[in-house]
């Protein structure tokens, strides 16, 4: 059975974390509330994560700054979390280009803010098209 995104298995799991979070908690808090709460549930579940990496953002070949992304986990999938009302257009722009910036195949953009969990798969484009 081939995958439908990359690393399904793992976001699947992120996802799944984010959601016991989210009917744990409700939405409200601040966005730091829900990166603590995500790191105990991923720490539980066995999920290899680093938390509020800093990582360099480079153009043509030079370093031209830093971002910390909220989790990398497993060395695979950049997860950005917000806590917003909703999320918006430019909020998934920003994550596709992390995701460039990182060099990373999969991210997951999940938000609190909202009544219910919402959350994105991020798939960067120019990374699979480069391939092969």
């Amino acid at each position: 059975m081939q995958e439908k995104y990359p690393h399904s298995e793992l976001t699947g799991r992120i996802i799944g974390c984010a959601m016991k979070v989210h009917n744990t908690l409700g939405n409200g808090f601040q966005e730091v509330i829900y990166q603590r709460a995500l790191e105990i549930e991923l720490t539980v579940g066995g999920i290899p994560y680093v938390r509020e990496l800093e990582m360099d953002i480079h153009y043509e070949g030079k370093k031209i700054g830093a971002r910390r992304v909220d989790f990398l986990v497993a060395e695979k999938v950049m997860v950005e979390l917000k806590a917003i009302s909703r999320l918006e257009k430019i909020h998934l722009a920003q994550g596709l280009n992390y995701l460039e910036a990182y060099q990373l195949d999969i991210g997951l953009l999940i938000n609190f803010g909202a009544n219910r969990l919402e959350f994105k798969r991020l798939i960067n484009q120019h990374k699979r098209q480069n391939r092969g």
